[in-house]
């Protein structure tokens, strides 16, 4: 079974590949020629995943899935959130989104937060979503090299080390993206694909 994943980010790739069926081909948006830059325009992740994987479905006419993935911050009303990869400005810039809640954060002890990932999923005339929780903390000085996004200043509860710190197969069993992807991962088997 091949399915596209509607995403330009090669370490997202590589995480994803890492946590589905081994013998599920999955291609990412380069593979498949898309250069288009997908509107995000929803106002929640559910909407936006979605969103995504339609367009890939309408355009290129590949089951597709598509993820949206947030940092909510209970002491921000639950912001960054469907804005988190973009938070400080257009440019997607992750060290600009992290210096901005940072600086927000600054003197506040209430410091609980969770990524949220919802995956969209588009096959042949199904929708279907799935949703993945990471509860934990935003730190107040970055920590480590690994992960993208937000991931060195979130520490998940129950570990002192920040997503950023861990190896890729310690992260992989914990975050929230995985939680989604094996939910994603048993409903395809389900299906007897494979």
């Amino acid at each position: 079974m091949e399915l596209v994943f509607a995403s330009h980010n090669s370490n997202k790739l590589l995480e994803v590949q890492l946590m589905l069926p081994q013998n599920l081909i999955i291609k990412g948006l380069d593979h498949i020629g898309c250069r288009d830059e997908i509107p995000e325009t929803d106002n929640t992740l559910q909407g936006n995943a979605l969103q995504k994987a339609r367009f890939v479905k309408e355009k290129y006419g590949y089951n597709c899935f598509s993820d949206d993935t947030g940092l909510e911050i209970d002491a921000l009303d639950g912001r960054p959130g469907v804005f988190s990869a973009r938070y400080a400005g257009e440019q997607k810039n992750s060290q600009d989104n992290m210096i901005k809640v940072l600086k927000e954060l600054e003197g506040i002890s209430n410091r609980r937060a969770r990524f949220r990932t919802v995956i969209a999923l588009v096959l042949d005339n199904e929708e279907m979503l799935f949703e993945g929780i990471a509860e934990g903390e935003i730190i107040s000085q970055k920590r480590g090299n690994e992960g993208f996004g937000y991931d060195p200043i979130f520490v998940p509860v129950g570990y002192s080390q920040t997503f950023a710190e861990m190896p890729l197969s310690v992260k992989n069993q914990i975050s929230h993206r995985y939680k989604a992807f094996k939910m994603l991962s048993e409903y395809l088997m389900s299906l007897n694909y494979f």
